[in-house]
C-alpha cells in the first residue's frame, strides 16, 4: 500500500509553486539551487496560547513566501510536530502535562531569512504537583530548640546592635528569569565574583550589616519539588560568613527571584505558599545552626506587577499570608531557628500601604520579629535615570533652585513617613528594618543647559539627603542599609569598586557614616 506524507507532499507543493512565481534563485549549503522571493513574508494567526494544567494541543497558522524555523529552549514543555518548512502552514504545538505547582511559560520563536523574527508565548496552568510536606514536631526535618549562642535580646535590643547597613545588590540575586527553566550567577548583571576583600573594605569603610539578597529559583535540581542544589546553598553561606567573620549582622532573603511571588491572588496563593515554604524549610534547615548574627527575611518587594498602587484586599490578605508562611516555616525547624530574628515585610515594603494594611504574623517566639520597608522618596530625585525629568537637587540648602529640586518628598516628608514607622511598629516592639534606600549618582557634565547645577552641587546634595535620610532612620528607631548595586558610572548606586574593592564615591560614603556619628 502506497502511503503518503502528508507533510512532505505539502512541501513539495509549495517548493512548485515558488518556483515558478518569478523569485530569485540561490544556492543552498549543499550546493543546490533553491527558490527565494524578493521579499520575504513571515506572520501568524495569533502570538500567545494558554494551555490548562493537563497540557493538549493548538494550532499555529503561519503565512509565509519562504522557508522558516521554529526555535524553542531543548527541555521546553511545548513543542511543535513541525519545526521547519515552506510557506503556508498549520502546526500543532503540543504542551506536557504541568506536574509542579507552579505556573510556567515559555516563548517560542519564529524565524526566516529576510524577515523580523515573531514570538509566540505560551503559558501553562499549574498543576497539584506532589506536596510539600510541612515540617512538624518531631519530624525527620525538626530539633529541639536551643538557645546557645542566642543572646536574650529582643528584636528591639538587637536593632539597637546593628548599627549602619549596605546591600550587596545585583550579586547573588542575578537571575536570567526569561529562560525556561531560569538561569544565571552572581556576575549574571555585570558585577564580578563576591570576594572576602570586598566584605573587608565594606567593614572597614563603618558599616555593620550587610543584607544579602539572593534568588533561589535559578538554583535548583528538581524544578517540581524546589530542591535548591547544595553548591549554591554552600556559596549563599560562603559570602554570609565573609560578613560573620567580621562580626557584622547578615540578613538574607528570598529576593525578586523573577518575580514569582508579584501574584498576590487568591488564584494563585496556594502555590506561591507552597513553593515560599519549600525554600524557607530547607533555607533554615541549612543555617539552623548559625547564632543571631544572622536574620531571615522572608520576601523582598512583593506586589501585584501590574502596577504600584494600594493593595486591593484581596492582594494584601495574600501577601500577608506569605508572611506566616515564612515565620511558621522557619520556626518549625526548630534548633535556634526558634529564637532567631524574623524580618517580614509590608506589601512591596512601601511604608503607607505597610502602616495601612500589613498584618503582624502570629509567632510562638515573644520579640523575635521585625518589619521591613524601603525608601526612595522622591523618585525624581532618587530613582529618576532621565536627566532631563529628573531632579539633581534635593533638601532645604538647594530650595530656592526652583525646577531643580522636588516640591514634595523633602526633610518634613522623611520625618513624617519614618515617624509613622515609628509609631506603628517601633514603639510596640517591633523594630524597622529600612532594607533599602539610597539616592542614584548623576554625571552632570554632559548637560547644555548653562542653569543646570553643577557636577559639585549634585554631589554635596546627594550627601547631603544620604546624611539625613540615615540619621532620621537611626533617630526614629530604623536600621539603615543602603542599597548598593555595584554600578560606579551614572545613574550607579556603588560606594565601592568591587574588583578592586576601593571606595568609588567617597562623598556618598562620608554622607551615611557620619549619620551615625552625629
Amino acid at each position: 500500500m502506497l502511503i503518503i506524507d502528508k507533510t512532505k507532499m505539502l512541501t513539495y507543493l509549495l517548493l512548485f509553486t515558488l518556483f515558478f512565481s518569478g523569485t530569485a534563485c540561490k544556492e543552498d549549503s549543499a550546493g543546490e539551487d533553491i527558490d527565494e522571493p524578493d521579499e520575504v513574508t513571515l506572520s501568524i494567526d495569533q502570538d500567545s496560547y494558554d494551555f490548562s494544567a493537563d497540557g493538549g494541543s493548538d494550532k499555529i497558522l503561519i503565512t509565509s513566501n519562504a522557508k522558516w524555523k521554529l526555535t524553542y529552549e531543548s527541555d521546553a514543555f511545548c513543542k511543535p510536530t513541525i519545526q521547519s518548512a515552506i510557506g503556508d502552514a498549520d502546526v500543532t504545538i503540543n504542551a506536557t502535562a504541568n506536574e509542579t505547582t507552579a505556573a510556567r511559560s515559555m516563548v517560542m520563536t519564529l524565524t526566516s531569512e529576510g524577515a523580523e523574527d515573531v514570538a509566540i508565548s505560551i503559558s501553562q496552568a499549574a498543576g497539584e504537583g506532589e506536596p510539600v510536606d510541612p515540617i512538624e514536631p518531631e519530624g525527620p526535618d525538626y530539633v529541639d530548640p536551643d538557645n546557645t549562642d542566642m543572646r536574650d535580646l529582643t528584636s528591639i535590643q538587637l536593632s539597637q546592635l546593628m548599627g549602619i547597613g549596605w546591600n550587596l545588590g545585583n550579586s547573588m540575586e542575578a537571575i536570567n528569569a526569561g529562560s525556561t527553566p531560569p538561569t544565571g550567577s552572581e556576575t549574571t548583571w555585570g558585577n564580578p565574583v563576591v570576594t572576602k576583600e570586598l566584605i573587608d573594605a565594606v567593614k572597614a569603610a563603618g558599616f555593620n550589616t550587610i543584607r544579602v539578597p539572593v534568588s533561589w529559583s535559578h538554583m535548583l535540581s528538581d524544578q517540581s519539588t524546589y530542591k535548591i542544589k547544595t553548591e549554591w546553598l554552600q556559596r549563599v553561606e560562603e559570602v554570609a560568613n565573609y560578613a560573620l567573620d567580621n562580626e557584622m549582622y547578615v540578613v538574607i532573603n528570598v529576593h525578586w527571584d523573577g518575580g514569582w511571588m508579584d501574584h498576590p491572588f487568591y488564584s494563585e496563593q496556594d502555590a506561591i505558599n507552597e513553593k515560599l515554604a519549600a525554600f524557607w524549610k530547607q533555607i533554615a534547615v541549612y543555617f539552623r545552626d548559625y547564632d543571631d548574627h544572622l536574620l531571615f527575611a522572608g520576601s523582598n518587594e512583593v506586589r501585584n506587577e501590574a502596577n504600584y498602587n494600594a493593595p486591593t484586599a484581596e492582594e494584601a490578605e495574600v501577601q500577608n499570608s506569605f508572611n506566616q508562611t515564612f515565620l511558621t516555616t522557619v520556626r518549625a525547624t526548630g534548633g535556634r531557628n526558634t529564637y532567631r530574628h524574623l524580618i517580614v515585610q509590608g506589601f512591596n515594603t512601601n511604608i503607607d500601604h505597610t502602616v495601612n494594611e500589613l498584618t503582624i504574623p502570629d509567632d510562638e517566639t515573644e520579640d523575635r520579629m521585625m518589619v521591613e520597608v524601603h525608601y526612595y522618596d522622591p523618585y525624581n530625585f532618587s530613582l529618576d535615570e532621565n536627566a532631563a525629568s529628573g531632579k539633581p537637587l534635593w533638601g532645604e540648602p538647594y530650595k530656592d533652585q526652583t525646577g531643580y529640586v522636588d516640591t514634595w518628598g523633602q526633610e518634613d516628608w522623611v520625618e513624617e513617613q519614618f515617624g509613622k514607622m515609628k509609631t506603628n511598629f517601633v514603639d510596640k516592639g517591633y523594630p524597622v528594618l529600612l532594607g533599602e534606600y539610597g539616592a542614584l549618582w548623576r554625571d552632570v557634565s554632559g548637560i547644555s543647559d548653562p542653569n543646570y547645577p553643577s557636577q559639585s552641587e549634585h554631589d554635596e546634595s546627594r550627601k547631603y539627603y544620604l546624611n539625613y535620610v540615615t540619621k532620621a532612620a537611626l533617630d526614629n528607631g530604623i536600621i539603615p542599609v543602603y542599597w548598593d548595586n555595584g554600578h560606579t558610572g551614572n545613574n550607579g548606586f556603588a560606594l565601592f569598586n568591587r574588583s578592586s574593592t576601593e571606595v568609588s564615591n567617597q562623598s556618598a560614603l562620608d554622607g551615611i557614616i557620619s549619620a551615625g556619628e552625629e
